[in-house]
């Protein structure tokens, strides 16, 4: 999925997209209300989450702009701002939904899934492959039932992989989606960290899901062998 983050806080903006990342949603960030609407009307975004204080225009033109442009993405505002008044106006200029900073990220996440639930736009919450299930905002992973302990950014290249399950995925696909490095980076962390993640998800049974492509990348899939 790919979100829009609309926020000035260079530092909020930062821990909302990271905290995306860990739940497989890639999202761009715009720093101010003009920017952020002409990101918003170019391209389609699954939801996209907007300050109301930001230089240019505010979140409530922005969100105003969009709806009379006839975008219908889901918006959830972000403010410091609590008044009823304050929260009236926003739902009033067509936003979907409302989170008073500070929150929790859980609380983000859930409010999310609620929205794009209603929209019907949702990638599944779960998937499983053979024995292995992965819930992405529960950012739970279990193996013949029993808990995988994963490090964040081995939780995203597990999610990469499910989602995907059963196509090839290129060492600089997956190092592009988790670590947004580009064609020159060294891509020995991919290796690195696959050999990580399959010591935790293949190494203690006996039935591998996670399989080598040579010269080409990594599949996650069941195969029967």
């Amino acid at each position: 999925m790919n979100f829009l983050i609309v926020e000035d806080y260079v530092k909020t903006a930062e821990q909302l997209k990271k905290g995306l990342a860990e739940v497989s949603i890639n999202a761009d960030v715009a720093a101010d209300g003009v920017k952020g609407l002409a990101m918003a009307k170019e391209k389609e975004y699954e939801l996209i989450i907007l300050d109301l204080m930001l230089p240019g225009i505010d979140g409530f033109e922005v969100v105003k702009r969009l709806r009379q442009a006839g975008k219908s993405t889901p918006v959830i505002m972000l403010t410091a701002r609590d008044e009823v008044h304050d929260r009236i106006c926003g739902l009033q200029s067509g936003a979907d939904d409302y989170l008073v900073k500070p929150f929790s990220f859980g609380e983000l996440c859930a409010r999310i899934q609620a929205l794009l639930r209603r929209g019907q736009v949702l990638q599944q919450d779960e998937v499983q492959v053979a024995d292995l299930t992965v819930n992405f905002f529960a950012r739970k992973a279990t193996r013949s039932g029993k808990h995988l302990e994963l490090t964040p950014k081995e939780f995203a290249l597990l999610s990469m992989l499910i989602r995907r399950a059963g196509e090839v995925q290129s060492r600089l696909r997956i190092a592009e989606a988790v670590w947004n490095l580009g064609f020159d980076a060294n891509l020995k962390i991919v290796d690195v960290k696959l050999a990580g993640l399959r010591a935790k998800v293949d190494g203690p049974f006996d039935k591998k899901l996670i399989h080598t492509v040579r010269g080409v990348g990594y599949v996650l899939e069941d195969r029967n062998e």
